[in-house]
């Protein structure tokens, strides 16, 4: 009865209780998943920042861990592409009376998480040192980097099934035990990090197997939970079987949260090869740092998105536009402050950021000024994610498509290239290729939105 209980209740939440309290309710917890989640690589490269002597091999560490970031990364963006992909569809179907529906495309979602699994370790096992080399790997770094991506691409497996499989509970509703999820598996790999990099003397390789151990652990809880009593969309046998039907259309919407995070592989190699040519390691080290406040920037707005989709795709699929405006407002409104607010902290206090990873005065001093550069117009990312997510949660695969496109493809690639032709600092050209694209790239979403949000609204109101 405990499971019936709990669907009554959230039914009646999502369809008629306070959009702001209930926005914030889904939200902290998934918000606090988004940022400790990101503690995986984080506190992974604050323990190798600061292997001794920090000067040498601890900067030389950090930068080939960060050179394994783009295959992070692409493994990650599968994950996204299966479940945030399938999630929001799930809900949808749930908003139109279909438990059965939901649950398709969560077991169709499972299988097709085992079949990417499989594909990327073999390839990340069999062609890792080229790959690496090409991302940015030197002479120099290319030992710690394959040191740490021999044993991580072990656990793929594991990061595919609690990355693509925990959406499904946040799109139930359970986001405090989403939360539980990433709160296990980043707590573990913390107390792990230490023990094995410093205790057991395994260096880089004893911070990837602190990672896989962790994210086998939070599978298992992931998996535990989706088929118990308390999921409202049973993970069944029946279910497993790929219908084509089911699953393409729940790719097709994944493909923006997909390139989103796929294409960031493919920046970080344009990033990392340019700086190597006009800045040296000291530059891609550099990079590191700023990769990962990025993703401190975007974890909590994920998160935040995360916690509206819900909201929106069930009052979607039960045809509520007032709903599904207010919700957009709240979470739009809670994006740019956030947004606005990392931005003044940056700009004021790089430094203190900066040294979370490293103390080596060389990349300290040169990673203050590049954040600044680098995240120039953080303030205004809170306006593209908040309707670039929107878009996914009605189900618009080619708008979101186009946006994540347009960001990374059309705009941020070329300027990395075409920006050092202008300026006399080549590596200052390069980091301002990422506020330029993000300025043109926000007001480009912001404009289409603002016409198409409008437009399916006034359907929905029609019926």
């Amino acid at each position: 009865m405990r499971g019936a209980s709990e669907m009554d209740q959230k039914s009646v939440d999502l369809s008629s209780g306070p959009v702001g309290k209930l926005l914030f309710s889904l939200a902290l917890p998934t918000i606090t998943s988004q940022v400790v989640n990101m503690l995986y690589n984080l506190v992974d490269r604050v323990y190798i920042g600061h292997m001794q002597p920090v000067d040498t091999v601890g900067a030389l560490a950090l930068t080939g861990v960060g050179v394994c970031l783009p295959v992070i990364m692409v493994i990650s963006a599968f994950a996204a592409l299966v479940g945030m992909g399938g999630a929001p569809r799930a809900s949808i179907q749930e908003g139109r009376g279909d438990i059965e529906g939901s649950q398709r495309i969560m077991g169709n979602s499972f299988t097709l998480l085992i079949i990417a699994a499989a594909a990327l370790t073999v390839i990340f096992r069999v062609f890792a040192e080229p790959l690496l080399l090409t991302f940015g790997a030197s002479e120099n770094t290319i030992g710690y980097a394959m040191d740490y991506m021999r044993i991580y691409s072990l656990g793929t497996l594991f990061v595919q099934v609690t990355l693509g499989m925990n959406a499904y509970i946040t799109a139930q509703g359970f986001t405090t035990v989403s939360m539980k999820t990433v709160l296990i598996g980043a707590g573990l790999n913390t107390v792990l990090d230490p023990i094995l990099i410093f205790g057991f003397g395994m260096g880089v390789r004893g911070a990837a197997l602190a990672t896989i151990i962790s994210q086998a652990v939070s599978a298992v809880w992931v998996l535990r939970f989706l088929t118990g009593p308390q999921s409202k969309w049973k993970l069944r046998k029946e279910n497993l079987r790929l219908q084509p039907r089911v699953f393409l259309p729940s790719l097709a919407l994944g493909l923006s949260p997909f390139i989103m995070q796929s294409t960031e592989s493919l920046i970080a190699i344009c990033f990392n090869s340019s700086l190597l040519k006009y800045g040296g390691d000291v530059a891609v080290g550099a990079m590191t740092v700023l990769t990962s406040m990025m993703q401190f920037a975007m974890m909590p707005l994920q998160g935040l998105s995360q916690g509206a989709q819900p909201i929106i795709s069930y009052n979607f699929g039960a045809q509520n536009a007032q709903r599904v405006k207010d919700a957009f407002r709240c979470l739009l409104r809670a994006c740019v402050i956030y947004s606005a607010a990392l931005w003044l902290l940056v700009q004021l206090f790089p430094r203190m950021f900066v040294m979370i990873f490293n103390n080596d005065s060389t990349l300290v001093d040169y990673a203050v000024w590049a954040l600044r550069i680098y995240m120039g117009t953080t303030c205004l990312f809170g306006i593209q994610i908040a309707c670039q997510q929107t878009f996914v949660a009605l189900g618009n695969a080619k708008t979101s498509l186009f946006l994540a496109v347009l960001r990374k493809i059309i705009l941020l690639i070329p300027l990395i290239y075409i920006l050092p032709n202008f300026f006399a600092n080549k590596a200052f050209a390069v980091f301002l290729a990422e506020p330029v694209a993000d300025f043109l790239a926000v007001t480009t979403t912001a404009s289409m939105f603002a016409v198409q949000f409008k437009k399916s609204m006034a359907e929905l109101e029609k019926g």
